[in-house]
C-alpha cells in the first residue's frame, strides 16, 4: 500500500506563492510517477502536473504552465508543487497521486488552497 500525505495549503492573496508537499510511505517512491490534481467546488477534478520516476520529465496543464513547477526528492519520498503568481481561479483542493501501474491508483486526502483577489 502507498500512503500519501499533502501539506502546505492555505489562504493567500493573488500574486503570491505557495509550495505544496506530498510525502509518500509504504513502497519505493522512486518506482512510480507522481501527479498533482485539483478540484474546485462544483467542478470536475483536473490534472495539474506530473513528474516521471527520475524527475527528468514533467508535464503541466496549460492553465498552470509557466507558473507552477513540480519536482521530487526521491531520497525524501516527497513530491512538491511550487505555485507562483497564484490566481483566484487556482482555488481548489489539491491532491497528489501515485501512478504505479499506468493509472493513478493511490491518492492523498488533499490540501486546501484558497487565493483571494
Amino acid at each position: 500500500q502507498v500512503q500519501l500525505v499533502e501539506s502546505g495549503g492555505g489562504l493567500v492573496q493573488a500574486g503570491t506563492s505557495l509550495r505544496l508537499s506530498c510525502v509518500a510511505t509504504g513502497r519505493t517512491f522512486s518506482s512510480y510517477v507522481m501527479g498533482w490534481f485539483r478540484q474546485a467546488p462544483g467542478k470536475e477534478r483536473e490534472f495539474v502536473a506530473s513528474i516521471s520516476r527520475s524527475g527528468d520529465s514533467t508535464s503541466y496543464a496549460n492553465s498552470v504552465k509557466g507558473r507552477f513547477t513540480i519536482s521530487r526528492d526521491n531520497a525524501k519520498n516527497t513530491v512538491y508543487l511550487q505555485m507562483n503568481s497564484l490566481k483566484p481561479e487556482d482555488t481548489a483542493v489539491y491532491r497528489c497521486a501515485a501512478n504505479i501501474r499506468g493509472v493513478y491508483d493511490y491518492w492523498g486526502q488533499g490540501t486546501q488552497v484558497t487565493v483571494s483577489s
